[in-house]
């Protein structure tokens, strides 16, 4: 008998430190996508939904959603990083690099930077540094996660552990570049959404964004599919109870941030990440944010920088702004620990 053709994905042992794997499928994107990803999530930002208004403030046309883009890129790199994953464990250092625009095509390639065997012997944590280009060869995306996946063989010798020191956060000078030039008299702050620009949020300020999204099961499963995401943990009630994929829970509450950062139209980067505790199906997403920072960037007078701390939590409101309890660990509820730059016009 013949040795199956179909592709188990890669276990703990088949990753070294340098390797480095072009993933399958490049993605064409299309307006298809767009409008699905808003059924899915119903984000507003009038950057992303108005291409009369992208082009008021010197935009070609209206962006694709920064967080699709992501999720797209994502996608291309689970079957060979995370099929046989435990859990994904965190993000650091996640830059976007250009717009991109319907009919982009979007490809992806990981380097491994780290690897680490658990104590259990039986899974490991590999730390991988993705790159999203365009059809151009350009990068519109780079990032760093760290996954938990399993062994093949718990008996298997593991490389000396190789752990990488990552930033704790992206610096201000590198996060202009996927914002071209903006006509800021063009940006219309009643057609946003909100009065309030980058001037207007001080460190320390925090907002609850009081809407709320219950999520279905057909709805989680429908975006991870959009995003070519493969891993069975998201699909397959034989292997073990499925979980929503984190992704859905950061657009989620990026969506919801709308309300009370609604000229924020931009992730300009990821520093740091964590999927705090799992989501369900039929579960109610709240979110609330804190602003950590404000940054002017080189050269930039058009726009500023926010450095803000998204929660997510899910069955129970964001009034009392949760997040740790006296002892230090997450409060109870709370989903997603996500600290990002954000763009707003000046």
């Amino acid at each position: 008998m013949s040795e199956s053709k179909a592709q188990r994905g890669n276990f703990f042992e088949d990753f070294a430190v340098g390797q480095v794997i072009t993933h399958a499928t490049p993605r064409t994107m299309t307006q298809g996508e767009v409008a699905l990803y808003m059924g899915l999530y119903g984000p507003r930002f009038a950057v992303q939904s108005s291409e009369e208004f992208a082009r008021a403030i010197g935009y070609p046309r209206a962006p694709i959603d920064d967080l699709l883009v992501f999720h797209t890129i994502f996608g291309k790199t689970v079957p060979d990083l995370s099929l046989n994953a435990i859990a994904n464990l965190g993000y650091a250092e996640c830059r976007f690099l250009r717009p991109v625009y319907p009919g982009d095509t979007l490809s992806a390639s990981s380097e491994v930077i780290g690897v680490r065997e658990n104590s259990n012997r039986t899974s490991g944590v590999v730390y991988v540094r993705t790159s999203g280009c365009n059809q151009n060869g350009d990068r519109v995306l780079d990032y760093v996660r760290w996954v938990m996946v399993r062994k093949r063989n718990p008996r298997a010798s593991a490389p000396a552990p190789v752990v990488p020191k990552l930033a704790e956060r992206v610096a201000p000078s590198e996060l202009a570049m996927a914002v071209p030039p903006l006509n800021v008299a063009g940006y219309d702050h009643a057609v946003a959404g909100a009065p309030y620009r980058w001037g207007d949020y001080a460190a320390g300020e925090k907002i609850d964004h009081l809407d709320a999204m219950t999520l279905e099961e057909a709805e989680h499963q429908i975006a991870t599919r959009l995003y070519q995401n493969t891993a069975r943990v998201h699909f397959n009630q034989h292997a073990q109870a499925r979980l929503v994929y984190g992704g859905v829970v950061i657009s989620l509450a990026r969506a919801l941030s709308y309300n009370g950062l609604a000229n924020a139209f931009h992730i300009a980067a990821i520093n740091a990440g964590r999927h705090v505790a799992p989501c369900h199906a039929g579960d109610t997403v709240y979110a609330w944010s804190e602003i950590l920072e404000r940054a002017e960037l080189p050269g930039r007078t058009d726009i500023g920088a926010l450095r803000a701390r998204l929660i997510a939590t899910k069955n129970r409101g964001c009034a009392d702004h949760p997040l740790r309890t006296s002892a230090g660990a997450y409060a109870d509820g709370v989903l997603l620990d996500l600290d990002l730059w954000l763009a707003v016009p000046r």
